[in-house]
């Protein structure tokens, strides 16, 4: 199996776009995932925010990282997609930006559901994005990502 960073770095191969937003694995285990995506000339908007493209890119990080972990893991190949996003802009993303979702045994036990049934299963994993920086646990957004998950 790879490491949590290889995986990183597959998923940027394979994702090229996710170069440019330079996101930082800080946490991948069996319950929480954590990404971090600095606010620098790449990531922030006209007015010196993190753009919504660098926001969804690391809330897409996060909630599919630890399913990517466990796609890995396994003998099957098992493809995977969002189905939607739903996202609540809080506050003003104007530091480097905390993407954290808790959601490691929903994500686990849709990836062995997959692997069982050959069905299609998707889940809705949350993710809030904070700027500890300057808010703490203060969320700035929430994203509800619909994560989609088959067996080839």
């Amino acid at each position: 199996m790879p490491t949590d960073r290889n995986i990183l770095r597959f998923l940027k191969i394979r994702i090229p776009a996710l170069w440019f937003f330079g996101p930082r694995l800080v946490r991948l285990d069996g319950e929480v995932s954590e990404i971090l995506i600095p606010l620098s000339w790449r990531t922030k908007n006209h007015l010196g925010v993190m753009y919504i493209g660098a926001l969804c890119a690391g809330a897409d990080l996060a909630a599919g990282m630890g399913a990517a972990r466990h796609i890995f893991a396994g003998p099957e190949r098992v493809d995977l997609l969002f189905k939607d996003l739903h996202a609540e802009f809080l506050k003003r993303a104007d530091g480097d930006v905390l993407f954290r979702s808790a959601e490691g045994r929903v994500v686990a036990e849709a990836v062995a559901r997959t692997r069982e049934t050959g069905d299609r299963v998707t889940v809705p994993v949350g993710v809030t994005a904070t700027v500890p920086s300057r808010y703490g646990e203060e969320p700035v957004a929430r994203f509800t990502m619909g994560l989609t998950l088959k067996r080839r």
